[in-house]
């Protein structure tokens, strides 16, 4: 215990002679930063008044309901708990009670306002609280030794009907439209993979899980035997068309075979539409491209990037040639059904703005052959993930741009109707007009052809002087930059951090490069094969792009990034030693081959760049640990040891080959107890932050600094 924290203390110091914190000269400080809230889950009362939603702030959700008419009141707070999780919001069919999910139980509070009571508590942790469509009733998963539960318990007076129990796991819970079945996956099972590896000490043990897949089952929401539905090879996205038949993806191990099924309840499946990708199928998963059926359960929709961009089709459930119904070099995702079958909301980029997304809708009244396209807004930033109201008259998503972070809107479902803002997700105090706007631009990357980025430059920056400057290098690989706050609250953190930066006089430079998303398949697949190649060298080569511009200062320029951004920092740092001045590595990958071999995470590595057996030159340039001798300028490692994405275990190998490289003087090491791979809690947030903050402005003193 006692070594440990020396070790800690230790790095600590290494940054504890660093400047003190600063502030933001526009009223941004680091406190304001982490008080930003990001709103989620917006759910629709059933008469279509007023929206339930998730405000987070520092990993703390708490439920809110706003009204959707220009005359209501803010939002309102209907829970204010300190700490937790508040999830999976649902409104009571009168609309006048809204229940969630807290701490493994059921909980309800009335819209109007009141305390928040518990609907049940009990020593178990139900999960998976499902509400039967006509409101009556819940369906949820409870743990029982051995194995699992799932029962049917009525709102109103508590009755509860166990339908089946399972030695295995039980998820992924989903009601037929009538309330007469419920679809469920069981036999599921978790396998715990520990080592203690050499270089960290048999006293610690690291954990992996590897997961066995269940088979789905069909019951009778009143009891009796369930039914085994014959997948025959797995099964993703399971989503009822109409009562009698289900639809699931399936894709296969390598990623190159993605099909959509159908089945009725003996387990009959057909195909209704496969894709076959020469690479791989690289579509991100939160573009919700898997099969939806129409509530009808006519048509399925569906997202498929077979002519080079994700695009929106559909298919007869009942069988026949998949029609696509949006077109143009711009990726459509995340559909969703109008309530009466005969329109698809979605988001999506405008051609030759990857950054900017806008919400579309198609009418299919037609017939999906003369289906019509319209768009409801335009304009800067992004408007992502519609949601319908009960009446299909109007839709609630979330909109960011440069000067405002994610925030909920309703509009009409008409051309020309004007949005209305429902939530202001900034704290007060924060100057919106002094926030700075992303330039997109493009430099030459890896073999010539142009990479796209975003530029920040401060505001009122004299450019006859030499300024510091930062590379941001984005995680996921598949993800990419927008034209304003990032839309997902895990990314849009850092984009917060860096108009702080950009307060403190740094220009900041966030690439696109390859294998990034918002560009088309060809530009997501460039990373086939060649992971930690071209990819790696477009994110080090913004540093030479910096280089030109008249107002940086070439040897201040610093580099960061987070998960794949992280391991795209750490090569840049080995394969370019001297490129920048000071890197910052938060969780990232040090070797694909180490990654491999987490079972988690196998079956991505490998769509992408085999096995180590069949690859090795490939593996070998994805292991930036295997370079760290070259090491020459200060890195800082910041890492959670909760991380599941990127396991701890990975900073731990690194900072000790970095050790016995003799590489101590250059390296800081902050770990952070209990979190996640994406910083999320407000203490964890400030901390990091500050860190970051002192470390690029010891390293690359800013004219700022005193």
């Amino acid at each position: 215990m006692r070594s440990l924290f020396l070790l800690t203390l230790t790095f600590a110091l290494a940054i504890a002679g660093g400047p003190p914190a600063r502030s933001g000269s526009a009223g941004l400080t680091i406190e304001k930063l982490v008080q930003i809230k990001h709103p989620s889950e917006p759910v629709w009362s059933p008469d279509g008044q007023r929206i339930a939603f998730l405000w987070d702030l520092g990993g703390v959700s708490n439920l809110y309901v706003a009204g959707t008419a220009a005359r209501e009141p803010k939002p309102v707070a209907l829970t204010s708990f300190s700490g937790g999780q508040v999830g999976a919001p649902f409104w009571s069919s009168d609309s006048k009670t809204i229940y969630f999910a807290r701490n493994g139980d059921l909980w309800s509070v009335d819209a109007s306002g009141g305390a928040p009571r518990a609907v049940w508590t009990t020593p178990a942790p139900e999960t998976d609280i499902v509400l039967s469509p006509d409101g009556s009733r819940v369906a949820f998963v409870r743990p029982s030794r051995p194995g699992h539960e799932l029962v049917v318990r009525m709102l109103a007076g508590g009755a509860e009907t166990s339908l089946i129990h399972d030695d295995g796991g039980i998820g992924g819970l989903a009601w037929s439209p009538d309330g007469s079945h419920i679809v469920y996956a069981a036999g599921s099972r978790i396998i715990f993979h520990d080592e203690a590896p050499e270089y960290s000490g048999a006293k610690i043990i690291y954990r992996t899980t590897e997961r066995i897949p269940g088979e789905l089952f069909v019951v009778s929401s009143s009891g009796g035997k369930p039914a085994p539905l014959k997948t025959l090879g797995g099964f993703e996205g399971v989503r009822w068309a109409g009562n009698s038949h289900l639809v699931y993806d399936r894709q296969s191990g390598d990623y190159k075979r993605r099909a959509i099924l159908i089945t009725d309840l003996t387990g009959a499946a057909r195909p209704l539409h496969e894709d076959v990708e020469e690479q791989f199928w690289s579509m991100p998963g939160n573009a919700g491209g898997a099969g939806q059926p129409s509530p009808d359960g006519k048509w399925i929709a569906f997202l498929s990037d077979r002519d080079g961009w994700d695009h929106l089709y559909v298919v007869p459930a009942a069988g026949g040639e998949a029609v696509q119904l949006t077109r143009g070099r711009f990726e459509a995702w995340r559909p969703r059904w109008s309530h009466d079958s005969r329109k698809i909301a979605f988001d999506a980029n405008e051609p030759d703005h990857p950054g900017d997304r806008h919400l579309g809708i198609v009418d299919l009244s037609g017939g999906p052959a003369h289906a019509a396209v319209t768009y409801l807004t335009s304009g800067r930033g992004t408007d992502t993930t519609p949601v319908w109201s009960p009446d299909d008259s109007k839709l609630i998503y979330q909109h960011t741009d440069p000067q405002n972070s994610a925030d909920l809107f309703v509009i009409d479902a008409r051309q020309g109707a004007r949005p209305l803002r429902l939530t202001d997700s900034m704290p007060a105090g924060i100057h919106h007009d002094a926030l700075v706007e992303p330039e997109y631009v493009h430099f030459p990357g890896a073999d010539g052809q142009p990479v796209p980025g975003w530029l920040f430059v401060p505001k009122n920056l004299d450019r006859g002087k030499k300024h510091a400057a930062i590379v941001w290098i984005h995680g996921d690989g598949i993800n990419q930059n927008y034209d304003g706050w990032h839309v997902q609250r895990n990314y849009a953190v850092y984009y917060s951090f860096h108009q702080y930066l950009l307060q403190e006089g740094y220009v900041v430079f966030a690439p696109d490069y390859r294998g990034s998303i918002g560009y088309g398949r060809a530009w997501r697949n460039g990373v086939y094969m060649d992971v930690g190649g071209k990819d790696a060298k477009d994110a080090w080569m913004a540093g030479n792009f910096l280089k030109t511009l008249p107002y940086v200062d070439p040897d201040r320029i610093g580099v960061w990034g987070l998960s794949y951004g992280g391991f795209f920092t750490l090569i840049a740092v080995t394969d370019q030693p001297t490129l920048f001045r000071a890197a910052v590595d938060v969780a990232g990958v040090v070797d694909y081959a180490m990654y491999y071999t987490d079972p988690y995470h196998g079956g991505w590595t490998v769509s992408r760049i085999g096995t180590p057996e069949q690859n090795p030159r490939v593996y070998a340039q994805a292991s930036p640990i295997s370079h760290v001798d070259r090491l020459a300028r200060p890195l800082l490692i910041l890492h959670g040891t909760a991380d599941v994405n990127v396991p701890y275990l990975e900073s731990v190998r690194l900072i000790d080959e970095l050790l016995k490289q003799g590489k101590s003087d250059l390296v800081t090491f902050m770990m952070y107890p209990g979190e996640f791979h994406y910083f999320t809690r407000t203490h964890v947030l400030r901390d990091a932050w500050r860190r970051v903050d002192d470390f690029f402005g010891a390293n690359l003193h800013p004219e700022q600094v005193k």
